[in-house]
This record gives structure tokens, C-alpha cells and sequence, in this order.
């Protein structure tokens, strides 16, 4: 049988949180297994970023899963024909970048991949502080989500669920730059921005976000990225 208590699936937007959060579970002994999306999004700069991480963190096995989100869009993220923000973040709104059920199907993946490679967790890099939160980003969906990954499988049933860890789930920003520097992530080969510009565009809000955290730890120079 195999041994599962080092294992685990990171799920590998490209962006700075899933790469500090997949980071930090090596940093733990854990043997990450990569686990990426190409759902659609209007750019695929960020899984551009994902395979260079995968490289820098020296992950030796790495899946790219196809899932047309887009197809039915919903978002800004997935329709070309709907604005991304750029006017900077609105308190107690969510704003269009949100992508309806996308956290909900990727656990659900990642929890399949989890079981069928024996790992004993999934660590997810989402943040509830960035903006209003998005639904699927917060800490009562992940409770519950918990409960459902205990039901929904056999390892669960047998008392060995697969463990949703969200490290970073109620971190600033600055926290989680701060972190990504002390663990040496290559924070120049991640991909934040929502556009797919070859630079990054400096005013959606996921760059303001991430620009302000920059200048607070003094690191402006990573703006580019």
C-alpha cells in the first residue's frame, strides 16, 4: 500500500498565492504532485507561469487539465466580451473576475487526482482578503467543502480523508509576498495580472493588489511581473 503521508496535490494557478502555498507544503517535507487548468481563461500567460514554477520548485510530476469554462462564460476571466476591471477594488462587491463554480470543479479534480495518487492532502492557494471574497474563496465554503471531500470518497469513508489545506486563506498580501521571498520563490516566473498583455497591465485589480504589497516590502522591482 502506499504511503500517502507525504503526499500531496498542489493546485498551480501560476500566480504568486498557489505558488507560496504549494512552497509552503514543501517547506513541510511534503512530495507535491502539480495540478493545473486550462479552463478557458482569456490568456494563458498564467500556465506559461505554472510550468516555469514547476521547473523552479523541482515538481516532477505535473498535470494540465482542459475544462471549457468559457464556454458558457460568465465572468470577465472567460468572456472577451465583458470588461475586466480597472478602476480598483469596490469594498463589499464582488467584482466580474469571479468565475462561477471554478474552485468548486478544481477541488473536485484535485480531490479525484488526491485519492487515485494515494496523497493525503490538496493544498489550495485562495485568499479571502483580496477583495470582498469571493464565494468560493472563504472559510465557511472550505468547512464545508471538508465535509463533503470526507463522504465523497473511499479514503474518507475509511477515515483517512483527503485534508483541504488553505494555508494562506486569511493572509495579506504583504504577508504572502513577505513569505514568498523568505521561501525563495521565484517570484519573477509567476503571473498575476488577469491580462495577457506581454507585460503586465498595472491596474486590474490583481496587479493593484499585488503592486501595493510590492512597494510595502520594498520590492518594487518585481512590478513587471
Amino acid at each position: 500500500m502506499n504511503d500517502s503521508s507525504n503526499k500531496t496535490i498542489a493546485l498551480i494557478s501560476g500566480g504568486l498565492d498557489s505558488a507560496t502555498a504549494t512552497a509552503l507544503a514543501i517547506e513541510q517535507g511534503q512530495r507535491i504532485i502539480g495540478l493545473s487548468f486550462n479552463y478557458g481563461q482569456r490568456h494563458k500567460r498564467e500556465l506559461d507561469a505554472a510550468k516555469k514554477l514547476i521547473k523552479s520548485l523541482k515538481i516532477e510530476e505535473h498535470h494540465i487539465i482542459n475544462i471549457d469554462l468559457g464556454s458558457w462564460g460568465g465572468s470577465s476571466l472567460t468572456d472577451l466580451k465583458q470588461n475586466v476591471p480597472k478602476k480598483g477594488v469596490t469594498n463589499n462587491s464582488i467584482p466580474n473576475t469571479y468565475v462561477p463554480g471554478r474552485n468548486t470543479v478544481f477541488i473536485a479534480i484535485g480531490l479525484s487526482l488526491a485519492e487515485a495518487k494515494s496523497a493525503n492532502q490538496l493544498v489550495l492557494g485562495v485568499n479571502a482578503m483580496d477583495y470582498s471574497g469571493y464565494p468560493d474563496c472563504r472559510p465557511d465554503y472550505l468547512k464545508q467543502f471538508q465535509l463533503l471531500a470526507n463522504l465523497a470518497n473511499k479514503t474518507g469513508r475509511e477515515g483517512n480523508g483527503i485534508k483541504l489545506w488553505a494555508p494562506l486563506i486569511n493572509w495579506s498580501k504583504i504577508k504572502i509576498v513577505e513569505e514568498a521571498i523568505r521561501l525563495g520563490i521565484p517570484i519573477e516566473d509567476t503571473w498575476s495580472c488577469y491580462m495577457g498583455d506581454p507585460e503586465p497591465c498595472g491596474v486590474c485589480d490583481s496587479c493593484r493588489i499585488r503592486n501595493e504589497a510590492l512597494d510595502q516590502v520594498g520590492r518594487p522591482d518585481l512590478y513587471r511581473h
